[in-house]
């Protein structure tokens, strides 16, 4: 079956794990999908991931964090660039997720980073996703 879409697949799979309270995910390995899981780590949204080896394609395990008392770190993830309609901005332009408290995930020349390190690097790009 060929995924037309990854970056979605694996925010599907995040967000429904999440809400049944599950540890861990496993998303298929991209280049893509392996940036967005680096920035979630860097900003503490999940707790890291690791890459299976698989002769078929690999699989990243994507291990989920949660509050003391058991919430989901990562209340809302939502795609915000779709195959069908991109969205670039520029680094002035790029949304302040719930006034800085959550993050915006860019796929930038520089590779995929968070609106804050966008910003601070004064460079834009496509916005994948929004988290908070």
């Amino acid at each position: 079956m060929s995924l037309s879409d990854p970056i979605a697949d694996m925010l599907t799979r995040i967000r429904n794990a999440s809400a049944i309270g599950r540890p861990q995910v496993k998303v298929k390995a991209t280049k893509i999908c392996q940036g967005i899981a680096d920035v979630l780590k860097e900003e503490g949204y999940i707790l890291g991931y690791d890459r299976i080896e698989d002769p078929r394609q690999d699989v990243l395990r994507v291990f989920l964090k949660y509050t003391p008392e058991g919430s989901p770190v990562i209340q809302d993830l939502e795609r915000a660039s779709k195959p069908g309609r991109r969205m670039y901005r520029g680094a002035a332009d790029l949304p302040r997720v719930l006034n800085g408290m959550g993050i915006a995930i860019v796929s930038t020349s520089k590779g995929v980073m968070s609106d804050r390190v966008c910003r601070r690097e004064n460079v834009g790009g496509e916005l994948l996703c929004t988290v908070s």
